[in-house]
């Protein structure tokens, strides 16, 4: 064979193995965290420690979000339960509190989060109760239940450092209270939720 065609085959090989992936595949891989065994799951308020305001509160709504992007799944959200804690004396939700859940709303399991705030830095001068932002730390753990013996059947956990645009300071207690929560701190909770929900969504590798 002259040099010439020998040269032209070869490139026509190369091409046609770039164009099949260098031989290779992208395969889909189930996500860790299979929640559709459970149709139906409960979610609670997740609780807050070190400050006040809304910050859980969107944090346990993009947390519903992105789980339901995830799977299919039907999610009962509970709302706010931090009373069953004021009553018994506690901090955070634990096995009591998702055998008593499932009793009362027949779900299999339950969903309890837990962000904890620390580290606060204003970005500006301030007095008490003015609004001002800040640099905080946050972290956020998430725990899934099992209603019938209260055992734990998945957790995660994710911290972050950001940048909250809008801040009230009451008694130096830090205060989520923005007027547009999403605007405010928006992106750190997204970033926080994404991190905790990883093992839910599924992966992609090369076989």
């Amino acid at each position: 064979m002259r040099s010439g065609a020998y040269s032209s085959a070869a490139l026509l090989a190369a091409l046609a193995f770039a164009a099949c992936g260098g031989g290779s595949t992208r395969v889909e891989v189930p996500p860790e965290l299979d929640l559709t065994q459970y149709q139906r799951v409960a979610l609670v308020m997740f609780t807050v420690e070190n400050a006040k305001g809304s910050l859980h509160e969107l944090a346990t709504e993009r947390f519903a979000e992105q789980m339901l992007d995830a799977q299919r799944i039907e999610v009962l959200e509970l709302g706010d339960q931090s009373w069953i804690l004021r009553e018994a004396g506690k901090r955070r939700y634990g096995p009591a509190e998702a055998r008593a859940i499932g009793k009362e709303q027949g779900v299999s399991a339950v969903f309890f989060g837990h962000m904890i705030v620390s580290d606060v830095k204003p970005t500006a001068s301030l007095s008490n109760l003015a609004r001002v932002g800040a640099e905080v730390d946050v972290s956020l753990s998430v725990r899934m239940l099992a209603t019938e013996s209260g055992a734990t059947l998945w957790g995660s956990s994710s911290e972050a450092t950001g940048q909250v645009a809008e801040m009230v300071f009451d008694g130096g207690i830090p205060d989520f209270g923005a007027r547009d929560p999403s605007e405010a701190y928006g992106e750190l909770v997204d970033g926080l939720v994404y991190e905790v929900t990883r093992d839910m969504r599924p992966t992609w590798v090369r076989q």
